[in-house]
């Protein structure tokens, strides 16, 4: 893989990068199985989401679930979501999971770190994951076996590239839906 048209290794191989190069409509090259996502490190990076609320807080954690959300349906891949269980206050309701946005807290003397790894592990046999964490040594990991890893920062961008294709493309579609709909009366 090369150029600036998909996920490729970055020069130090920890990192990938999902930005779209300039003629290249938003498409990965890479089929992924799931996309496996650090949440809290996400969060801590992108003070957009929840601006002003606490990065640990229910209201942030829904606001990033509701982009993700998005972004999965934009992209048809599955999203993993973990969170560091041992750091939502107890009672904390936890958002119920579907099949394309999982939603995962680590269990007390576990961690998010920990989950990942593990199901990075059991999805091997079945292909490409993902991992979005800013945490080097878990991304060298990750790596380590045989998937690729992304920083937060590329996600965000990422992101914002997929959902803006996306609005783009729907924007179209109503176009010429509409102009169709006109067209048989």
């Amino acid at each position: 893989m090369g150029g600036n048209d998909g996920p490729h290794p970055a020069p130090d191989n920890s990192d990938v990068s999902l930005r779209p190069g300039p003629t290249v409509r938003h498409t990965p090259t890479v089929a992924l199985v799931r996309i496996l996502i650090d949440g809290y490190s996400l969060l801590h990076q992108w003070p957009e989401v929840a601006e002003g609320k606490p990065r640990h807080s229910a209201s942030a954690r829904q606001e990033l679930l509701a982009i993700l959300q998005q972004y999965g349906d934009a992209t048809a891949t599955p999203i993993t979501i973990f969170f560091d269980g041992a750091g939502a206050p107890p009672g904390t309701p936890k958002q119920p999971s579907s099949r394309n946005l999982e939603i995962l807290y680590s269990r007390a003397g576990q961690t998010a770190d920990d989950m990942i790894e593990r199901t990075a592990h059991r999805m091997k046999p079945y292909g490409e994951v993902l991992v979005v964490t800013d945490d080097i040594a878990e991304r060298d990991i990750i790596t380590g076996q045989g998937h690729l890893s992304c920083s937060c920062d590329n996600f965000i961008r990422d992101i914002g590239a997929a959902l803006n294709d996306f609005s783009r493309d729907l924007d179209g579609y109503n176009r010429r839906e509409r102009a169709r709909y006109k067209d048989r009366r």
